[in-house]
């Protein structure tokens, strides 16, 4: 299993929205950064995510979990832009902040910090463990 992190401004899509399309989930649309795209190439179904607020909340607030693998937008005709399906699992006990994160030296490598505006990102095994803790909730 991999893990990954999946930003959101608030505003757009939250965590609120992600939970209330249950099983079903959602596509992880509107992602045109050639990066990141590529990091849902690799994704596959089962592997886990943080959920993160970007903007003024800054913060992991809910765990995610892939549902179906890297397919075509449906938000665009341009075949280069593909996304994945993520649903809901479980909020955290404790938001996450960023401030958090970069206060935890442990952490200090994590891509969150190195390239924040990327908008979906690996997370190692060890950083998810580290950030679950901070989160409480099991890994």
């Amino acid at each position: 299993m991999k893990y990954w992190l999946f930003k959101s401004e608030p505003s757009t899509w939250s965590w609120d929205q992600q939970v209330a399309k249950g099983d079903a989930g959602e596509e992880w649309d509107g992602v045109r950064n050639y990066q990141a795209r590529n990091f849902m190439r690799d994704m596959a179904v089962g592997d886990r995510g943080f959920f993160y607020h970007s903007q003024t909340e800054k913060a992991v607030v809910g765990i995610v979990e892939v549902i179906a693998e890297a397919h075509p937008d449906s938000t665009t005709d341009d075949d280069r832009w593909e996304c994945v399906d993520i649903k809901a699992i479980a909020p955290v006990k404790t938001p996450v902040t960023l401030e958090m994160v970069k206060a935890d030296d442990r952490l200090s490598e994590m891509v969150l910090i190195r390239n924040s505006r990327l908008s979906v990102q690996p997370v190692s095994a060890e950083e998810w463990r580290i950030v679950c803790a901070m989160a409480g909730v099991p890994t």
